[in-house]
């Protein structure tokens, strides 16, 4: 098996059909198809079963997946070395963010790059999801929670506070809450990730049993929006509830842990010249925050 085969029988494996595995490829299906048959003709094996929830290994797969992510790590190990060493300010640059970091800080820094360096192209993925660096699934990643995976280095880019707001013209009909009574009467608007890993559901230290959820949202960008248009109360960072003129409630209540962002690239390509100089113009974006 060499390395081109390997990378379709993981794709398979990890997508479980044909046209997943292609799309994450960036092959048509019926190649895939055609290059996974040919493999287990060159091996005298069948490495998947197809069943009604799509492809699943046998026995003579189990056995090849650990000899083929070896060989996916050292291609990987060796395109990030190699890369790390390219000084040349062109080329593809992987970036994965959320959305709302997306717009506000990335997009910005992308611009900036490319009136300098136009022959820098950047491929930009917005989602929650997070992706595995080593892989190469991104070059850089704009992240919430800092990870601990050996090989990936992290910047703390900003550490804000978390505060309570609402629009002027929620305020208008409904009247500030009152602190102990758990927003009674009053609608909220949450980040339901956040909401869903705590044990007591909470906003700034604030139980919100006795509110209404008014809308629950798995976007930062999403639950800004919802608290400008007044659908309810929400906890979103000071400066930008500040930035959106929203009406902060209760000041000095805020959420216990800030709200972090961290640049987090592998450790083998931060000094590649184009990923080292997106990092700074999105860094510069922060600063000027």
């Amino acid at each position: 098996m060499n390395w081109d085969d390997a990378r379709i029988f993981l794709a398979i494996h990890r997508e479980t059909t044909l046209r997943a595995a292609a799309r994450s490829l960036k092959l048509d299906q019926a190649t895939v198809g055609r290059r996974l048959a040919a493999l287990e003709h060159a091996l005298g094996a069948a490495l998947f079963v197809r069943t009604s929830t799509g492809y699943m290994l046998t026995q003579a797969g189990k056995l090849a997946l650990a000899p083929a992510e070896l060989m996916e790590r050292s291609a990987h190990d060796l395109s990030r070395r190699t890369q790390g060493m390219d000084k040349r300010l062109a080329g593809e640059i992987k970036v994965t963010t959320t959305e709302a970091l997306a717009l506000e800080f990335v997009i910005p820094a992308i611009e900036r790059l490319r009136a300098k360096h136009p022959d820098v192209t950047i491929q930009l993925n917005t989602s929650t999801q997070l992706v595995n660096l080593a892989r190469r699934d991104a070059d850089i990643a704009l992240r919430t929670v800092r990870p601990t995976q050996p090989g990936l280095v992290a910047r703390r880019l900003a550490s804000w506070e978390m505060g309570l707001f609402a629009s002027s013209g929620y305020l208008e009909r409904h009247g500030l809450p009152v602190e102990g009574e758990a927003f009674a009467g009053h609608d909220l608007a949450v980040y339901q990730p956040y909401m869903a890993a705590m044990r007591v559901p909470a906003l700034a230290g604030e139980p919100v049993h006795g509110g209404r959820i008014a809308a629950s949202v798995n976007s930062n960008l999403s639950l800004r929006a919802a608290v400008n248009a007044g659908i309810g109360i929400g906890e979103i960072p000071v400066n930008i509830g500040a930035a959106d003129g929203l009406i902060r409630i209760w000041p000095g209540c805020s959420r216990e842990k800030p709200y972090e962002i961290w640049l987090v690239t592998h450790q083998d390509l931060r000094q590649t010249a184009r990923i080292r100089a997106l990092i700074d113009e999105i860094s510069q974006g922060f600063e000027s925050k």
